[in-house]
């Protein structure tokens, strides 16, 4: 054997781990906020088309019962992070601070050689950690002229609108990246969150659309204490000026209202002035009154969704004329669902099916086939060992969840899947006043302890009542399944460690 052939066989040798690696998939999760599953169009919802969205479950998988854990912002943040529940993470509701030096799976990460980034909203307190980069936005951001904290540097205020600049900074960390290594990027938008400020190419995009009540719109909550207890409606909590933009001060000098430039204010301020002098001309009242802002809600809600999905759609063409789309996987989800008006609601928060489900859709090029359509629970504790699958990284013990892949890749068959899920919510009593609660979740039951300043049951049957309008518990045909679900829900808070629980559902008198 010549010389040069034993130096090129060592050099390949030497390589060899270095093209393995490199083989590895980079991983985009596309995170937005309070993205109702009903307003994307892969799921059937009429309200909206979501072409790019929708292309993203097309060419891979649609979960259509991704289920969270606690539904609230930051909480299912640090969820993804972690993988594990709140009363683990230690951040059970918002404006808390959160701890990032505990274990995050990013920096799993990048002690196996992945960079990492975020990008948009954070919401966390605390500045990331774990991450090679991040760009992100202050508490809750601001739709136009966002202020922006880029690691390293100090806040600054960014002109544009803030879906097109999460997408630009991404796109720009992307084009920059060490392209030696493997990475995992969250793309974190602000939108679809209240106060829903459109962008200004989408202002009246649905102003022709007459949007159908839900059938539970006008739900008057009996025989469920928890929800006659709540201050999320349409009809009394939802502001005409903050949320609907009725009749607004725009040369207020502080607010959400005065961030915008002066092209950016005659455009956004002469729509809504319009809209505000038609609300005038109406003198509406009662049921006629409310319902008008329900429609405003969908139009407004809508149309800063139609951004969001616009930018789902560029970041894709990145990734398509790059030839990166061929070896990332790309995930799109929410940090939870959303009410469209179901029950007469916006928000979130309850453990019903509109907030405990979440939009949750992926594409991983040659391992899941495209159309693939999953129906068994998936948690979002789940989605931190499933990223480190991904990435060919054994999750750390701690996790609580486990990687959802046996469940989408090509040819697994009947994978041991969990059978129900565990839900914990915390907040009370501001905002909304939805009382504390925990529950199970099976295929056809959900079984909910409302807890706090009230000691109440609910159960559903969601096969024969999938809008949840009629509580089933304490009724007698039902005493085999109750008890049934109350052994299961007894046996999920042991298994995942929440002692506070444990001690509440010993003390209910029910």
């Amino acid at each position: 054997m010549s010389i040069i052939t034993k130096t090129l066989g060592f050099l390949l040798l030497l390589s060899a781990p270095a093209i393995a690696q490199q083989k590895r998939p980079n991983i985009i999760f596309i995170f937005s906020d309070d993205h109702a599953f009903q307003a994307i169009s892969a799921y059937g919802g009429k309200l909206a088309q979501t072409p790019n969205i929708d292309r993203i479950a097309r060419e891979g998988a649609i979960f259509h019962n991704a289920v969270v854990t606690n539904s609230i912002c930051g909480p299912s943040r640090a969820t993804l992070l972690t993988g594990k529940y709140s009363h683990m993470n230690g951040y059970k509701a918002n404006e808390g601070r959160f701890d990032v030096t505990q274990l995050l799976f990013p920096r799993v990460l990048q002690q196996n050689n992945y960079q990492t980034a975020w990008i948009g909203k954070w919401h966390l307190g605390s500045l990331p950690d774990g991450f090679d980069y991040w760009r992100i936005l202050p508490g809750q951001g601001a739709y136009y002229n966002p202020d922006f904290i880029e690691k390293g540097k100090d806040t600054a205020r960014i002109p544009g609108y803030v879906s097109d600049l999460i997408t630009n900074f991404s796109v720009d960390w992307l084009q920059h990246r060490d392209t030696s290594k493997p990475f995992f990027l969250v793309v974190g938008h602000k939108a679809t969150h209240r106060e829903w400020f459109p962008d200004l190419q989408d202002l009246g995009a649905y102003d022709d659309v007459e949007f159908p009540l839900p059938g539970n719109f006008y739900d008057d909550y009996q025989n469920r204490a928890a929800a006659q207890n709540q201050d999320m409606t349409i009809d009394k909590t939802m502001r005409l000026a903050e949320d609907l933009k009725v009749n607004v001060n725009y040369d207020r000098k502080v607010g959400l209202f005065s961030r915008f430039d002066p092209e950016q204010k005659e455009k956004f301020s002469g729509y809504y002035q319009k809209i505000s002098r038609q609300f005038e001309a109406l003198a509406l009242k009662g049921k006629a009154l409310v319902e008008w802002k329900y429609q405003r809600y969908l139009r407004d809600y809508l149309s800063t969704a139609r951004s969001l999905d616009r930018n789902v759609g560029r970041l894709l063409q990145y990734l398509d004329e790059t030839g990166l789309a061929e070896n990332t996987v790309v995930v799109y989800a929410s940090d939870q669902g959303f009410y469209m008006g179901e029950h007469g609601w916006f928000d979130k928060r309850f453990m019903y099916e509109e907030s405990l489900r979440t939009p949750f859709v992926v594409r991983y090029p040659g391992v899941i086939k495209p159309g693939t359509k999953v129906d068994q629970l998936m948690s979002n504790i789940d989605w931190a060992p499933t990223m480190l699958d991904i990435a060919g990284v054994k999750p750390p013990a701690e996790i609580q969840g486990r990687s959802f892949m046996p469940l989408v890749k090509t040819g697994s068959k009947n994978p041991d899947w969990r059978k129900a899920a565990y839900y914990h919510y915390y907040e009370y009593p501001e905002p909304h006043r939805v009382y504390p609660h925990f529950g199970v979740r099976t295929a056809q039951y959900t079984l909910v302890h409302f807890y706090g300043q009230t000691d109440s049951w609910e159960l559903y049957d969601l096969k024969k009542d999938p809008t949840q309008m009629n509580n089933l518990y304490g009724d007698k045909q039902y005493a085999q399944v109750t008890a049934g679900l109350k052994q299961q829900l007894r046996g999920l808070i042991k298994e995942y460690k929440d002692d506070e629980a444990l001690k509440i559902l010993d003390a209910s008198k029910h």
